[in-house]
């Protein structure tokens, strides 16, 4: 008798306590993760805002659980016989996300001089809008700015 209600006691107490190892399906989603397409971006410098012209171009954001990726070119144009140089930017490299404060660390860039960075953001994603803000600042290249970038998820 005393053994069923120690067994007893314990199940209480047991299913009260949270589980040691929590299963992928009950972990926090990350909604940054996926593929986005830039489609707003607007730059502080000091007392100057620029709202960047991303016709011209486009650019995408990849997500995944580790490491984040942006890439951009120019869009094709038709009829452009120029065949002026293409513009191409990549960069990527890790990042943590604890809430809503995104952190870049800056691996690979074609801009060499922003390697090796870390960049601290606000990120909100809210439906198929993901808004990034924050701080970019590389001394060697003469950037102290701030950003907001809006970008769309790309549907598979």
């Amino acid at each position: 008798m005393k053994i069923n209600i120690l067994a007893g006691a314990l199940a209480l107490a047991c299913a009260g306590c949270p589980p040691a190892h929590q299963p992928e399906s009950q972990a926090p989603k990350n909604n940054a993760m996926g593929t986005w397409q830039l489609v707003a971006k607007t730059t502080y410098i000091g007392d100057t805002v620029k709202h960047d012209k991303i016709e011209g171009t486009r650019t995408i954001k990849i997500i995944n659980d580790t490491h984040f990726a942006f890439l951009t070119h120019e869009a094709p144009i038709p009829g452009d016989t120029a065949k002026t140089a293409p513009v191409f930017v990549a960069g990527g490299g890790s990042y943590t996300l604890r809430d809503s404060i995104y952190t870049e660390v800056l691996e690979y860039c074609n801009f060499r001089e922003w390697e090796n960075h870390e960049f601290t953001f606000t990120l909100k994603v809210k439906g198929d809008s993901l808004i990034q803000s924050g701080e970019e600042k590389v001394e060697a290249a003469n950037i102290n700015q701030t950003i907001v970038e809006k970008y769309l998820r790309v549907k598979p």
